[in-house]
């Protein structure tokens, strides 16, 4: 025999035991998908079979909402209660259900809550899913691969909401993408999403890749290029699940350009997805008088801040450039004493209030804590009283999704300062009649100057840019909140008809 032939049958060899080891991997492969499928099947039969009980006894449709966190005081949350009182306004025979894991409160609590904190108050009735597992969605719970294990808490949660309740219709209204595929395929429902801030962007991945330090991304990942590189990779395989889950909506609802932007690039789906500006009450603020202030009018000019005290908020850039404004010389009305800074906003948890807790922490070891005020989860007369008296409205969340509290400060009149990324820089404060509507800053000391030069600004050069912004932020009300909605959820409900 031949080298030649020699070679040939050990190949032949070779190949036949290749064959062998993999024949049985490709069998368990395809007995495998077909239990999957078989599992799929069943469960959409089954939870199908749950909503034709529940039908049986009502026979209204249902539209669900998801948000865990409803009883929140954000924007997120007021986008929610404007979402469902214009719902109920346009379908009297639709029901609507609300998923949330505030199991600490009642159902009749939660409303008022949106009463008193967003002065909304809707037409009738809806019904409360108490959720039990929350805590599978809390970020404490994931100190590594934190989007990861959200991610997948999310899509435990949302098993959790379809097996207590198999609605019609599922709107996801805070950001929890991973649920779409769980009520679309499983559970047979048409879904939505109302995008208030991309789980993954590309600016995360640009940060990672830059090795540049956040909030997310750890100083100990930012100064090694073995560790970025495999966060790099992890965030571009989390990026394209992402946009897989986000592709099974019916309708994406986006609250900015910036977000819309971002989400394009992620789900793919331009013909499905439109910026609905979320609703700010800017009425409730247009009815604060807008007036030239006079020399001796405010012995102690206020700047405030309205935000949910999370990290992204930045809350410790504000009170650095506060600290730098308070060292100038000349920084208006007073000096040191006629200026002080007021930090209002909500506290969802115990991780939050430890956060305001660092955060007196460091207004004391900067020696500015008897100039800083702390006002959490006030009530929205509060929140238009403490407007009505500011200077300043502050804002400093970099690439901030829309920034509900930089209109109702516009609205209510005070001079805006907010970051100069995102919604703020893209829709909100941008040119009105020509001429600024507020200002725009990225670090300690841009903002120091920023807030230097408006509080040495005459009283008349003030009240000119106060009077652009109110009259710009007039396209985020709600009523353009109600006729955008609506007409981007109508072809969802009109899956309720058929």
């Amino acid at each position: 025999m031949s080298g030649h032939d020699h070679l040939s049958l050990c190949l032949c060899d070779l190949i036949r035991l290749m064959w062998s080891l993999v024949l049985p991997c490709v069998y368990l492969c395809l007995v495998l998908s077909a239990l999957l499928l078989l599992l799929v099947l069943g469960v959409r039969a089954w939870l199908q079979m749950k909503r034709k009980a529940r039908l049986v006894q009502d026979p209204s449709p249902t539209v669900a909402f998801f948000h865990p966190y409803c009883n929140a005081g954000g924007g997120g949350e007021r986008v929610l209660w404007c979402a469902l009182r214009a719902l109920q306004n346009r379908y009297p025979d639709v029901s609507f259900v609300v998923y949330t894991g505030d199991q600490d409160v009642t159902g009749e609590q939660i409303l008022e809550g949106a009463r008193r904190r967003f002065n909304v108050r809707l037409p009738r009735p809806v019904r409360f899913v108490f959720l039990k597992h929350r805590l599978l969605v809390e970020d404490r719970l994931y100190p590594h691969f934190t989007l990861l294990g959200q991610s997948v808490g999310s899509i435990c949660l949302g098993w959790e909401a379809i097996t207590e309740f198999v609605p019609d219709v599922y709107i996801d209204s805070m950001g929890y993408a991973f649920t779409l595929p769980v009520f679309r395929f499983l559970g047979g429902c048409s879904v939505a999403s109302y995008v208030h801030y991309p789980t993954i962007s590309t600016d995360m991945l640009a940060v990672v890749r830059e090795r540049n330090p956040r909030f997310n991304n750890a100083d100990y990942i930012s100064s090694n290029p073995f560790l970025s590189a495999i966060k790099v990779v992890y965030y571009c395989a989390f990026a394209l699940l992402y946009g897989l889950s986000g592709s099974c909506s019916d309708v994406v609802m986006v609250n900015s350009t910036w977000t819309l932007r971002h989400i394009l690039a992620l789900w793919r789906a331009p013909n499905r997805t439109s910026v609905v500006y979320p609703p700010c009450d800017v009425q409730a603020f247009l009815s604060i008088p807008l007036e030239e202030e006079q020399a001796d009018d405010k012995k102690c000019h206020s700047v405030v801040s309205v935000g949910q005290f999370r990290p992204e908020k930045d809350h410790l850039l504000q009170i650095r450039a506060f600290k730098k404004l308070l060292d100038r010389k000349g920084q208006g009305p007073g000096g040191r004493e006629g200026v002080k800074l007021v930090l209002i906003g909500g506290c969802r948890n115990q991780e939050d209030e430890e956060r305001v807790l660092m955060l007196r922490g460091l207004c004391q070891e900067l020696g500015v804590a008897d100039r800083v005020e702390f006002k959490l989860n006030i009530s929205f007369e509060e929140l238009k009283k403490e407007l009505a008296q500011a200077t300043i409205g502050l804002h400093t969340m970099w690439n901030e999704h829309f920034g509900i509290g930089v209109v109702e400060c516009m609205a209510a009149g005070t001079v805006i300062l907010a970051h100069k990324s995102g919604g703020p820089k893209l829709d909100i404060v941008v040119p009105h009649e020509g001429g600024q509507t507020g200002f725009l800053a990225d670090d300690d000391d841009s903002y120091a100057d920023a807030m230097e030069r408006i509080l040495s600004m005459a009283p008349t050069a003030r009240l000119e840019v106060r009077r652009r912004a109110r009259e710009s932020v007039t396209r985020f009300s709600d009523q353009e909140f109600d006729a955008s909605f609506l007409a981007a959820a109508e072809q969802l409900m009109g899956t309720l008809e058929r």
